[in-house]
């Protein structure tokens, strides 16, 4: 047989703890509580509340915003306003008019200078010329620049229209004049015209007209001396400037456009009132509830999803996690569903817990949230299942705190909380993880206190603005913290240890008080039994320890194990001190009666005193279904020697049972059986000792006393092991080795 294989021989009887406890169903619906709890604790933090509300209604309740959002139509109308107040954008065109002055110039120049021209032509030549020339000067630059990227084609097709429109028209007595004028004079009027025009252009000019009343000072303070030279070049000088400032209307729609883009977006805070109560509903306010997903008919159930995905992530890390560690498929962990229950009320409290402490965070004290008892979730599991659990429970409890503490908009987690959650929690578990007096609760509150404080300290001397007020109440809060987290888990274990019968390892320790009436009861009126029963918590612990079992559990159950005997204690062997035994007078089936009698009144005296079903179990399941074969083989004596046909078998001279249902119970068991043995040997050896424990161990699993407690051959050997250990450790001085035998033989 494989040396690991759990002990299976013969018929079994059903498991005690089969039913609700092992139902596969049961434990798929605890698992959907599970998401049910993460799913409704989370929603008022990641799922928007949505309204039954019409247009024109009026509203019965104040409508907040659940978060940041974007009011469409005042970023509309702000961004229109931005539009508006933008100015029309008018651009310089640089037309260098000096050039048309000194083209009229130079074409009155030659032709002048050509006599075979009359002057009656050459006036009718400059009257047609002359004024056709701006056109041509204007109808140039346009067709020169467009589409060259200097200027955009409106801007041209502006400055085209304005300057046909402010064209100067040139007195008709001008061209009467430009005829007798000789070279030597056109020369000079040339300098001043295009010097005049130049100085004049170069200002900014919307209105030509405004430069034209400036030429004649300019023309007046010029070198020409000669009266008819200075009025022709005013008038060229007019007729050549044109306005050089236009509307770009192109640039100004660019404009507006860049400020309705560079318009910050109207925005309503999370927290803000969107309708007041007893305020009518608008078609502005309606289509605002309405593009914010508010309203039930346009319901968005994408966050609703997310969230579900959320919690069976949840879900999914707690099954793994159990599926792993043994815990759902009943290996060495054994949480059955009344544990997973049970965890499952202790996420409930803590899950409730945050709740309360984010109705308390506000906008200007969002370090309010350092107040919750964060560690109170991780605490409680450390102590009533398991360690490692508790770790894995603190990574969720992290970022559940992280998302209900979190009171910064546009996220969804806090990780200034989850930090501090997780640090308290690991503090927890490895402060209490090892408690055995309810003084141990306190202490690691204040270890979680300090690593909390300090914790909060650190995140807020990281950041680059601190305000020493947020710091003293931050970190204050961050201790209490601590504090309420002992003071809630001081008052919470009786309620978990009394409602699930959970037995934790300081309830351990107290019932093991010998000050316990049980106790006090089993040491008055049995001090034999009551020392029988130290001695087995000795051995138990040890051989318990050995397998990976409860040795607390083995030791506080066994001095439970035998309270029974205390209703007849002169009927067992240890208290029958210098009195004869009453079994000599009786017969061995009351013998028997009597003696199996005390597993079943010890069970009847515990539930009495309200101690838990582990230790209740126990004792009733120690000496599992082994039979009293003394008796039974007095009995056949007295009907051998009566003369008369046994109505009876074996089977009528064994305890009732259960047979053991857990390691604990069967190692008490064997230790009960090795302790009374070794009392009744007289200078026993360390072979006879050996011996007697193997004895012991091939007689009971050879008649099926471990069928339902999945001890492995290999643990009984580590068992076995473990008990020869400490029999010849508790017995040393009454046990002859084989060195004081060899001794005795030679002085024989």
């Amino acid at each position: 047989m494989n040396p690991n294989q759990a002990v299976k021989r013969g018929t079994t009887q059903p498991s005690r703890t089969a039913g609700w406890k092992q139902s596969s169903a049961v434990q798929w619906g605890l698992m959907f509580l599970f998401v049910l709890l993460f799913y409704f604790s989370l929603s008022p933090h990641l799922v928007p509340e949505t309204y039954d509300i019409q247009k024109g209604a009026v509203s019965d309740r104040d409508i907040i915003a659940p978060h940041q959002m974007e009011d469409q139509k005042a970023t509309l109308k702000a961004q229109e306003e931005a539009a508006n107040r933008i100015d029309s954008i008018y651009s310089i065109v640089a037309l260098r008019n000096e050039n048309l002055i000194d083209q009229i110039f130079l074409r009155i120049e030659q032709l002048n200078a050509d006599n075979e021209v009359t002057v009656q032509n050459k006036i009718d030549i400059y009257r047609n010329e002359i004024p056709n020339k701006y056109s041509e000067f204007t109808d140039n630059f346009i067709k020169v620049n467009k589409g060259s990227g200097t200027y955009n084609d409106p801007l041209l097709e502006e400055m085209a229209g304005i300057v046909k429109d402010q064209q100067y028209t040139i007195p008709e007595e001008t061209f009467y004049k430009l005829p007798k004028l000789t070279s030597e004079q056109l020369v000079e009027m040339r300098q001043v015209g295009i010097e005049v025009v130049r100085k004049l252009m170069v200002e900014q000019l919307r209105e030509a007209e405004t430069a034209r009343t400036r030429v004649a000072e300019l023309v007046n303070a010029s070198s020409l001396s000669d009266r008819t030279s200075r009025e022709i070049v005013q008038e060229l000088a007019r007729f050549a400037i044109m306005p050089n400032k236009f509307l770009d209307k192109e640039a100004t729609d660019e404009a507006k456009v860049q400020a309705k883009k560079n318009t910050p977006p109207v925005v309503i805070n999370e927290g803000d009132v969107i309708v007041k109560r007893g305020e009518s509903i608008t078609p502005e306010m309606y289509e605002l509830l309405q593009e914010s997903s508010l309203l039930q008919d346009k319901k968005n159930y994408w966050p609703q999803v997310g969230l579900l995905l959320f919690s069976l992530l949840f879900v999914l890390v707690i099954y793994s996690y159990l599926h792993q560690a043994g815990g759902v498929s009943g290996s060495k962990l054994s949480y059955n569903n009344s544990q997973l229950f049970m965890l499952w009320l202790i996420f409930l409290i803590n899950m409730m817990i945050m709740q309360i402490a984010a109705l308390t965070q506000t906008d200007s004290a969002p370090y309010a949230g350092y107040l919750v008892p964060a560690a109170l979730g991780t605490m409680l599991i450390t102590l009533l299942l398991d360690m490692h659990l508790a770790v894995v429970s603190a990574f969720l409890f992290a970022i559940q705190g992280s998302i209900i503490l979190n009171t910064e908009q546009g996220q969804i987690f806090d990780f200034q909380f989850g930090f501090v959650i997780i640090v308290v929690s690991f503090t927890a578990i490895f402060t209490i993880h090892r408690a055995s007096q309810r003084s141990t609760i306190l202490k690691a509150g204040i270890m979680v206190s300090l690593f909390g404080s300090l914790s909060v300290l650190a995140i807020l001397l990281l950041n680059e603005q601190l305000d020493r007020g947020v710091m003293i109440y931050s970190v204050a809060f961050a201790f209490a913290s601590g504090l309420l987290t002992a003071v809630l888990v001081i008052g919470l274990m009786p309620f978990f240890e009394v409602t699930f019968g959970i037995l934790s390892a300081l309830k351990l320790v107290e019932l093991s008080n010998p000050n316990h009436p049980l106790l006090r009861k089993l040491l008055t009126e049995t001090p034999g039994t009551y020392h029988h029963s130290v001695m087995v918590g000795n051995l138990s612990e040890a051989a318990a320890e050995s397998i990976g079992a409860d040795g607390l559990l083995c030791r506080v159950g066994s001095f439970y194990h035998d309270i029974g005997k205390t209703k007849r204690p002169n009927y067992f062997i240890e208290n029958q001190t210098n009195i004869e035994n009453p079994h000599d007078t009786i017969e061995p089936k009351l013998s028997k009666s009597i003696i199996v009698a005390h597993a079943r009144d010890g069970v009847d005296m515990l539930r009495g005193y309200n101690i838990p079903r582990p230790i209740r179990d126990i004792a009733e399941q120690h000496h599992g279904t082994t039979s009293l074969k003394y008796f039974y083989h007095k009995a056949i004596k007295q009907a051998e020697e009566q003369g008369i046909q046994p109505d009876f078998t074996e089977d009528d001279f064994r305890y009732p049972g259960p047979k053991a249902q857990s390691k604990e119970a069967a190692v008490v068991g064997i230790a009960d059986c090795v302790e009374a043995a070794v009392r009744s040997l007289r200078g026993p050896t360390v072979e006879q000792i050996d011996a007697m424990i193997h004895k012991i161990i091939k007689s009971r699993l050879d008649d099926n006393q471990f069928n339902e407690c999945d001890l492995t051959l290999r643990e009984l050997d580590k068992i076995a092991h473990s008990l020869k250990e400490s029999v010849l450790g508790i017995f040393h001085s009454r046990i002859e080795y084989p060195e004081d035998v060899k001794s005795k033989e030679r002085l024989a």
